[in-house]
C-alpha cells in the first residue's frame, strides 16, 4: 500500500486561482496527490479578491482536488459558513469536514478524523475571548481536543491557524528566520495542546514566513515531531506557501519505524523549565501497546475538576470520570451528570439552549425531582403502564424505534444498535421492562440461549464471534445485552484487553467458567443478588468476566463499548453518537441483517 501524498498550504486569503494553479502544477509533476490542506487565513482580506473567490465557492471555477480548511475568517466568512452549517448534509457531528462546495471542507472547531488512513487532528480559528461564531476557537473545542489526546493511538498530522509559542526553543539562533520572536500569531493554548496531542505533524500559519523546524521528541512517546510553519499564497518575498509531504500512517508503522529519531532531533521545546510553578502531571504507561491504550483507565488518574468554570466537562458527564482530574478546566457536576444519563441534551445543560433544532434527539428540559422519583419508582422490578410509555426500549412503548427492530420473539427481541460500534452490532432485549437480563425469568433465559446460539452460528459464517456484555444500573434501566462480533483473529486477545482495562481501573475481573453441571451464566446468575451495579462480559468460549459495582465507584457507562473498540483499533467510535446513522441508514442496515440472518433467526418457524 502506497503511504497518501499530502499537500500543505498556507494562509489563502482569497487567492484560490493562484492557489490551485500552483496545485495543478504540483499535481502534473509530483503527483497524484490525496488531498490539500490549508492553514491560516482561508477567505480574503478584502472585497477585491472576492469575485474570484465566490467563483469557486459558487461551482463557476472547479477546485481540483480534495481541500480542506480550518481558516474559517476574513470577508464573506460569516456568509459563505453561515450558508454550509445549514446544509441537511452537515447536520449532526461532521469531524471529516463540513461540504461548502464540490471538493472543498470546512473543519469546524476541534476535532480528528482519518484521511486517507492518515490521522489528522485539527483547531479551527484562532484564539479570542469575544466568542463570536466563526474565525475563533471556543473553551469546547479545546476541550474536544483534550479529550482526543487521552485516545488510544498516534495523531499523524495537526493543524492550527497560529503557531504554538516556544516553538522555537532550543533550537540554534542562525536557524530561526528573523522577526518570529517578534511577530504575532503564536498561542500558548496550541503550545499545551501539542504537547498533549504529539502528533508526528504540526502545521501552521499567521506568522507570515516558512520554517521547517529540526524534529523534536516528545514526553512519554516514542516518535518525534515536526512542526512546518507555512508562508501565505502569493507573498512578496516569494517564501515556500506550499510544501508537499508522504508519511506512512502511524497505525501500520511498526515499533521500529515509528521510534526512528534523525540525528538533528532536539528536546521538546515545549518542555522548558520556567520559574512557575507547575503542578506534576502523570505520565502515560508505555511499557507495552495495550498498556498505552488503556492508560486512560488508571484510577489514579481519575480527577475531580477544579471547578472554576461554569461549562461542564463532557467526559465527565458521559462517563462518570474524567483522566484530567483537576487539571480538567471544566465542572464535574454529579447532578447534571444525572441529568444527561436522563437523556437531557448536553449543550442544553452547559449552555442553556441547543442549536441543532429539530435533529437533536435528546431532551430540552430538566428532569424535576418530582419527575425523577416517579422515574425511579418506574424503574423497579414491578412493571406499570407508565414504565412502558417512558422507556425506549419496552416494546409496547410510542417511544420504541421499531424500524430498529430485527426479530421479535415471546419474551424477547433482537434490535439493530442506535449508533452501532462496527456491522451486525445488535441488543438483545426483553419485550417487557426488565433490569437485567441475569433477572429474567427461566423461559426467558431459555429463550436468551437461543438467540446466542443462533448469532454465533451465524458469526461463524462471517468467520467473526461474537462477544457479549451487559451494565446493570442499579437505577434500573430496562435491561439490554449488547452483542458485537469481532474477527476471529481477535477473539482470543478480549480476556487480554478486559482484564487490562480493569487493571487500569483499580478492580479484578471474577472468571466464571461451566462446572460441568451448570454453565458459566447459570452459575453467575445465581451470585447476582440485584443490589448493586454490575458488569459483565461473556467470551467466546463461554467464559464471562463479571464486577460487582461499588456503590461509589465511578465506572465508566461505555467501558465495554470503549474496550471493544479499543481492540479493534476504532477509538473514535467509542461514543455511539459518533456513530449515528439516519433513519433510512438503519432501515437499510436492519434490512440487510435480517437477510442474512434469516436461516438462522430463533424465531423464524413461531
Amino acid at each position: 500500500m502506497a503511504s497518501p501524498r499530502i499537500l500543505l498550504a498556507g494562509d489563502v486569503n482569497g487567492l484560490l486561482s493562484q492557489l490551485f494553479k500552483r496545485v495543478l502544477s504540483v499535481n502534473k509533476s509530483a503527483g497524484p496527490f490525496d488531498a490539500l490542506l490549508c492553514v491560516g487565513q482561508f477567505f480574503p482580506e478584502s472585497t477585491e479578491k472576492l469575485e474570484e473567490f465566490m467563483d469557486y465557492i459558487e461551482g463557476r471555477r472547479e477546485i481540483p482536488i480534495p481541500t480542506y480548511f480550518i481558516g474559517d475568517y476574513g470577508v464573506a466568512a460569516p456568509k459563505v459558513l453561515s450558508a454550509a452549517v445549514k446544509e441537511p448534509g452537515n447536520l449532526g457531528f461532521k469531524l471529516d469536514g463540513l461540504r461548502v462546495c464540490h471538493n472543498l471542507y470546512w473543519l469546524k472547531g476541534g476535532g480528528k478524523f482519518t484521511l486517507s488512513g492518515l490521522s489528522v487532528a485539527y483547531l479551527s480559528g484562532r484564539q479570542s475571548p469575544s466568542g463570536q461564531l466563526f474565525g475563533t476557537y471556543s473553551q469546547d473545542d479545546v476541550d474536544a481536543l483534550r479529550a482526543l489526546a487521552e485516545e488510544p493511538g498516534i495523531v499523524d498530522l495537526f493543524l492550527t491557524n497560529e503557531w504554538p509559542s516556544g516553538v522555537t526553543n532550543r533550537v540554534a539562533a542562525n536557524d530561526i528566520p528573523p522577526g518570529i520572536s517578534d511577530s504575532p500569531g503564536s498561542d500558548s493554548t496550541i503550545a499545551e495542546m501539542v504537547a498533549e496531542l504529539k502528533p508526528r505533524y504540526h502545521i501552521a500559519g499567521s506568522k507570515g514566513v516558512f520554517y521547517a523546524r529540526e524534529p523534536y521528541s516528545n514526553i512519554d512517546a516514542v516518535h518525534v515531531t515536526r512542526f512546518f510553519g507555512l508562508a501565505p499564497v502569493g507573498n512578496k518575498e516569494k517564501q515556500k506557501f506550499m510544501h508537499a509531504i508522504s508519511p506512512t500512517p502511524a497505525s501500520i508503522m511498526s515499533a521500529a519505524e515509528i521510534s526512528t529519531k534523525p540525528p538533528n532531533t532536539t528536546l521538546s521545546p515545549y518542555t522548558v523549565v520556567d520559574n512557575t510553578p507547575k503542578t506534576e502531571t502523570t505520565k502515560r504507561p508505555g511499557d507495552s501497546a495495550l498498556e498505552e491504550q488503556y492508560w486512560r483507565y488508571d484510577v489514579k488518574k481519575q480527577k475531580k475538576g477544579d471547578g472554576n468554570t461554569e461549562r461542564l466537562c463532557f467526559k465527565y458527564l458521559s462517563s462518570g470520570s474524567c483522566p484530567r482530574e483537576e487539571n480538567c478546566h471544566f465542572r464535574h457536576d454529579e447532578e447534571a451528570r444525572e441529568q444527561y444519563m436522563g437523556g437531557v441534551c448536553f449543550d442544553f445543560l452547559n449552555k442553556g439552549k441547543c442549536e441543532r433544532g429539530p435533529e437533536c434527539q435528546f431532551k430540552h428540559s430538566l428532569v424535576e425531582e418530582g419527575e425523577s422519583n416517579a422515574n425511579k419508582r418506574f424503574r423497579s422490578h414491578s412493571a406499570t403502564t407508565n414504565r412502558s410509555k417512558e422507556c425506549w426500549f419496552c416494546l409496547s412503548s410510542p417511544s420504541v424505534e421499531s424500524h430498529l427492530i430485527i426479530t421479535v420473539g415471546e419474551n424477547l427481541y433482537c434490535a439493530l444498535a442506535k449508533g452501532p460500534l462496527v456491522d451486525d452490532h445488535v441488543l438483545l432485549l426483553p419485550v417487557e421492562h426488565s433490569p437485567s437480563t441475569l433477572s429474567l425469568p427461566p423461559d426467558s433465559q431459555s429463550e436468551l440461549y437461543r438467540y446466542q446460539s443462533s448469532l454465533r452460528k451465524y458469526s461463524k459464517t462471517q468467520r467473526k464471534e461474537f462477544i457479549f456484555f451487559e451494565l446493570i444500573s442499579k437505577r434500573g434501566t430496562h435491561a439490554n445485552l449488547q452483542a458485537v462480533p469481532i474477527p476471529q483473529t481477535k477473539a482470543t486477545s478480549v480476556k487480554n484487553i478486559f482484564n487490562l482495562a480493569a487493571k487500569k481501573l483499580g478492580f479484578e475481573f471474577e472468571t466464571i467458567k461451566g462446572d460441568g453441571i451448570s454453565e458459566p451464566r447459570e452459575l453467575l446468575r445465581a451470585r447476582f443478588d440485584g443490589n448493586s451495579g454490575f458488569f459483565y462480559v461473556e467470551l467466546n468460549d463461554g467464559t464471562i468476566l463479571g464486577h460487582t459495582i461499588d456503590e461509589n465507584e465511578n465506572f465508566p457507562v461505555q467501558f465495554g463499548r470503549e474496550v471493544m473498540a479499543g481492540l479493534l483499533k476504532m477509538p473514535d467510535r467509542a461514543d455511539w453518537r459518533n456513530c449515528m446513522l439516519s433513519k433510512d441508514e438503519e432501515v437499510k442496515v436492519v434490512e440487510d441483517f435480517k437477510s442474512q440472518f434469516k436461516n438462522f433467526d430463533p424465531n423464524k418457524d413461531v
